[in-house]
C-alpha cells in the first residue's frame, strides 16, 4: 500500500495571483494524470511569502480568496485532492492551507506556530490556529501541517500523530542561510523516525527581496531514511509513492508511539474523503542527493537572489563599478549567470591611484565573460571638485575626504546610466566591509541591490575560487587573487592599513555579529582583546550607514537589516 503525492517546489511571485495560479493549475493537471492522491504546494504559495504589511490591505486579502476560489472552481473533476497554502480570513486572518478536491472546499488548517524571530513577523500579522487537522483518506490518516509546525519538539505533528496520523504533509517556506540544508534533513528525518511517520516536506524556491528560499524538499519514509530530495534552488515537480504499510510494520516492532499521550487541549478537525483508487504501479526511484559545497550553496542562493530581484521587478539590465578588485569581481560573474552576459554593463572609473594592473584585471574580466563595459576615468572630474573646494578647503590636508570625493563621484556616474537607461545598478561592498563601515555612503554603497553584502570577505575569496574551479577556467583573473585588497583612492593604500587583517576581522565579526558575543567573551577565544574593542566600535557606530545601504541576499543566520534589528541611537557600549 503507498499514497502518491506530487510535489509542487515551485517559485511564486507575491502578489501576482494569476501567475501564480497557473502555476498550480499545471501541477494539479500533472498530479491528476500520474493518478496521484495528494498534490501539495509550499506554504502560502497562493499570494507568494512573505507577504508583510500587504496583510494589513483587506483588498490583497480579498483578492487571495478569489483566486482560491478559481483554483476550486479548476478542481472540478479533479480526483487528486489540493493541500495550498493561502491567507483563509475569518475574524482574523491565518496562514493556512485548503483542502481541495472536486469543486469542493473540504476543510482548512490554520498553522499553530507563527515564528517570530530572524526575518520572520508572523505574529504580527497572523492569528494561531487551535486545532489539528486529519484526513481520513480511504481509511489512512494524513495530517496537514505548516512550516515552523513541524519544527516544535511538542507541536501539530505530536498531536495529530497521537490521534492515528500515518503520513504527515507539510507546506513550507524555509528561508535558506549556509549549513540550512544539512540541518533539516538531520531534523526531519529523525523527526519521522522518532514518529515512524512518514513526512512529505515541500518547500518554497526563489528570492523575495533579501531572502531566498532553496526548494530541496524531502520525502522521508517511516523508518526516518530520505526517499526522495528535491532540486535545490530550482523548480521541479515530482511524484513520489509513499509506503503506508511500513508505517503499521514499524510501530509493531518499536511501539514507541504507543505511548504518546493525547492532550485534550488539541481540537480535532477530520475531513473524510473516499477516493476511487485506480490500480496503478508503484514509481520506482533511485535515491538522488544534492550534496554541495559550501560555496557552491552560497553561489546559487546568491545567482537565484538577485535574478528574481531583477526579474520580478522589472529590471533588465544591470550596471556595475568594476574595479579590478575581488568584490566587483565576484558580483559580477554572479549577474552574468543569473541574467546571461547580454544584461550586464561593466563600468571601469579609473582615478590616478587606479594601478595599471587593476585596469587590465577589469578589462580581462569583462572579456572573459563577454559583457560590454565602458572605461569613465574620474581624474577631471575629481580635480573638479577639489577646485570648487579649494578655498572652503584652504590649509587643511588631504584626508578620507578627498578618498570618499572619489567614490562618490563614482557613484554619481553609475546612478546617470541608471537613469538614462533604466539600468539596476549593483552594489559590491561585502559583509566585512559592510559591518565595519569601510564603505562610503552615497558612493560604493550606491546602487539599488547589493548582492554580496551578507558575504564576509574571506568568504568571497574561496566562492570566486570555487567559481573558477566549477568553469574550468580562469574567468576571475589570478591576479585578482593575489594582490592585496585596496580600495585605491591614495598611493600605495592597502585596506590592512585600517583594518585588521581579514582572517582575523572575519573571525571577530561572526561572533560578535552571529552569536551576538561580548568583546571579552571574544578575547578568550584567542583574539586580542584590543582590536576586539577596536572592531565592536567601528561595527556599532556604522549602524546608521547599514540603514541607508540597499538590500541584500541572506545567506548567513544573522544578516544586517531584518535578522539583526540594532537602534542607531543607542548609547549602550562595550568598548
Amino acid at each position: 500500500m503507498f499514497i502518491r503525492v506530487t510535489l509542487g517546489q515551485l517559485n511564486s511571485t507575491l502578489g501576482d495571483f494569476k501567475a501564480n495560479f497557473e502555476k498550480i493549475a499545471k501541477t494539479i493537471d500533472i498530479a491528476e494524470q500520474n493518478n496521484s492522491d495528494f498534490v501539495i504546494f509550499p506554504e502560502l504559495f497562493l499570494t507568494g511569502y512573505p507577504p508583510e504589511d500587504l496583510i494589513l490591505r483587506t483588498s490583497f486579502l480579498k483578492k487571495n480568496v478569489e483566486y482560491l476560489n478559481y483554483v476550486k472552481d479548476y478542481s472540478q473533476n479533479k480526483n487528486v485532492v489540493i493541500i495550498l497554502g493561502f491567507i483563509d480570513v475569518e475574524d482574523d486572518a491565518f496562514n493556512a492551507a485548503a483542502i481541495l478536491q472536486n469543486g469542493k472546499i473540504l476543510g482548512k488548517y490554520h498553522k499553530q506556530l507563527l515564528p517570530n524571530y530572524s526575518v520572520f513577523d508572523e505574529r504580527r500579522y497572523f492569528k494561531p490556529g487551535n486545532s489539528i487537522t486529519l484526513i481520513n483518506y480511504n481509511n489512512i490518516k494524513v495530517g496537514i501541517n505548516i512550516c515552523e509546525d513541524i519544527w516544535s519538539p511538542l507541536g501539530p505533528m505530536h498531536y495529530q500523530v497521537s490521534n492515528g496520523a500515518q503520513l504527515i504533509l507539510n507546506l513550507s517556506a524555509s528561508p535558506f542561510f549556509t549549513g540550512k540544508r544539512e540541518l533539516r534533513k538531520n531534523y526531519l528525518s529523525k523527526k519521522s523516525y522518532d514518529y515512524h511517520c512518514p513526512i512529505v516536506y515541500c518547500n518554497l524556491v526563489g528570492g523575495q527581496d533579501e531572502v531566498v528560499f532553496d526548494g530541496g524538499s524531502i520525502v522521508t519514509d517511516s523508518e526516518g531514511k530520505i526517499i526522495f530530495e528535491g532540486k535545490p534552488f530550482e523548480e521541479e515537480i515530482s511524484v513520489i509513492d509513499i509506503p503506508i504499510e511500513e508505517n503499521l510494520r514499524t510501530n509493531l516492532h518499536d511501539p514507541r508511539r504507543r505511548y504518546i499521550e493525547t492532550l485534550e487541549s488539541q481540537k480535532i478537525h477530520e475531513i473524510n474523503i473516499k477516493s476511487e483508487i485506480v490500480k496503478r504501479e508503484k514509481i520506482e526511484r533511485s535515491f538522488k542527493e544534492y550534496a554541495l559545497e559550501k560555496e557552491e550553496e552560497i553561489f546559487k542562493a546568491l545567482t537565484l537572489g538577485l535574478k528574481d530581484y531583477v526579474n520580478k521587478n522589472n529590471f533588465k539590465k544591470v550596471a556595475i563599478g568594476l574595479s579590478g578588485g575581488m568584490d566587483s569581481s565576484l558580483v559580477t560573474v554572479i549577474a552574468v549567470e543569473a541574467l546571461g552576459p547580454e544584461n550586464v554593463i561593466g563600468v571601469l572609473m579609473p582615478s590616478m591611484y587606479t594601478s595599471k594592473e587593476s585596469i587590465e584585471d577589469a578589462v580581462k574580466l569583462a572579456e572573459n565573460l563577454n559583457i560590454k563595459y565602458y572605461i569613465i576615468p574620474i581624474n577631471d572630474i575629481f580635480q573638479s571638485y577639489k577646485i570648487t573646494f579649494s578655498e572652503i578647503f584652504k590649509g587643511l590636508k588631504e584626508d578620507t575626504t578627498e578618498e570618499n570625493l572619489q567614490a562618490r563621484i563614482r557613484g554619481n556616474i553609475l546612478m546617470a546610466l541608471s537613469n538614462k537607461f533604466g539600468y539596476l545598478v549593483l552594489a559590491t561592498g561585502n559583509k566585512s566591509e559592510v559591518a565595519t563601515g569601510y564603505a562610503t555612503l552615497y558612493g560604493d554603497m550606491a546602487g539599488g541591490f547589493s548582492p554580496i553584502k551578507d558575504v564576509y570577505k574571506t568568504e568571497v575569496y574561496k566562492v570566486a575560487q570555487w567559481y573558477n574551479k566549477n568553469k574550468g577556467k580562469e574567468i576571475i583573473p589570478k591576479n585578482v587573487f593575489f594582490k592585496s585588497p585596496s580600495a585605491e583612492l591614495r598611493p600605495n593604500q592597502k585596506d590592512e592599513d585600517f583594518l585588521p587583517k581579514y582572517e582575523i576581522l572575519d573571525g571577530i565579526l561572526k561572533l560578535y555579529i552571529e552569536k551576538e558575543k561580548s568583546v571579552h567573551e571574544i578575547s578568550e577565544e584567542g583574539y586580542d582583546l584590543e582590536v576586539v574593542k577596536f572592531v565592536a566600535k567601528l561595527v556599532d557606530k556604522n549602524e546608521y550607514k547599514r540603514k541607508q545601504g540597499a538590500p541584500g541576499i541572506k545567506i548567513t543566520e544573522r544578516s544586517f537589516g531584518k535578522d539583526r534589528r540594532m537602534p542607531i541611537t543607542n548609547k549602550y557600549k562595550e568598548w
